[in-house]
């Protein structure tokens, strides 16, 4: 591998490289803190992730950096090739993985600046592909809980360790964007009692369910969509300026989090599958083995 101007080393992806995935947001698109760092070009049977993958070590564990909208911020929400990102992270050994992401709030005592750890989505979102699944093979994994108590609980008491206010549990209503609400929208997500919405977490989530991650959220509030009577409009300058006054707790809570990340999984993330494929292995065409080999691998008699 060459050396860079930077210091890092470029490569590509091979083998298990990293036992935690970090996906940062808006506003979120480095990792301070990582040691020993490379970027990596990964490729996956369903393209190219949103750009280089940083692999590097952070609080003594291997981590993998990737910036979901791409640095400089370049990709739509429904332009994210969602199926790369989490096989990228899958190929390079990811047991678990943890979002970052800009969400509005939806009730009063969600404030900006705050964060929330859903428990909970609801899929608004149109034209995603939201499975790995298809052509020979079917699997229905289990969703009613979409995020792993295990990893969100980490999540929680980091943002408490750090001194950053918390939400534990919420609805994260995502829709499928770029737009943001309408008054009508955000007045009947409001009466529907969900708590944040955003644009992309569902769609990583149902993925990495799939592919036997765990998975969960630091939801950044940056705003009160339009339905607050003193904040009646929401702008993407607004959004971005609240976010860069909260990148250092993001950055602080990502990094206790790490360290704090127990060994062993005690949650049934790692076995999601094991009970969710439908279609007989024997008649799976040998194609689609091959494409999914990285999540199916240990269920191929």
């Amino acid at each position: 591998m060459a050396a860079t101007k930077t210091g890092k080393r470029k490569g590509r992806a091979n083998g298990a490289q990293a036992s935690i995935g970090i996906i940062g947001g808006s506003g979120l698109y480095a990792m301070t803190g990582l040691t020993d760092t490379r970027e990596i070009r990964a490729k996956t049977p369903f393209g190219e992730p949103s750009d280089a993958i940083v692999l590097g070590i952070l609080e003594g564990k291997h981590v993998a950096f990737l910036a979901r909208h791409g640095r400089g911020h370049r990709i739509l929400p429904g332009e994210i090739n969602y199926r790369a990102n989490i096989y990228a992270m899958k190929l390079l050994g990811a047991e678990r993985i943890i979002s970052v992401s800009a969400v509005g709030s939806l009730k009063e005592d969600l404030r900006p600046g705050e964060f929330l750890v859903p428990d909970q989505f609801f899929d608004r979102t149109k034209n995603r592909v939201s499975t790995f699944f298809g052509e020979g093979i079917v699997a229905h994994v289990a969703f009613a809980h979409p995020t792993c108590g295990q990893l969100s609980g980490v999540l929680g008491d980091a943002c408490v360790h750090e001194t950053v206010k918390v939400h534990r549990r919420g609805t994260y209503m995502c829709i499928e964007g770029p737009q943001f609400s309408t008054l009508a929208e955000a007045e009947v997500n409001r009466q529907l009692r969900f708590d944040v919405i955003g644009m992309t977490n569902v769609t990583e989530a149902k993925l990495a369910r799939e592919a036997e991650i765990c998975y969960a959220t630091i939801a950044m509030i940056t705003d009160y969509d339009c339905w607050h009577p003193e904040h009646e409009s929401v702008t993407a300058a607004q959004i971005i300026a609240t976010l860069n006054q909260n990148a250092d707790n993001a950055q602080k809570v990502l990094r206790t989090a790490v360290r704090e990340v127990p060994s062993a999984r005690s949650c049934k993330c790692g076995s999601a599958l094991k009970h969710s494929l439908v279609t007989d292995m024997k008649i799976v065409p040998k194609a689609t083995k091959k494409r999914l080999a990285a999540i199916i691998a240990k269920y191929i008699s």
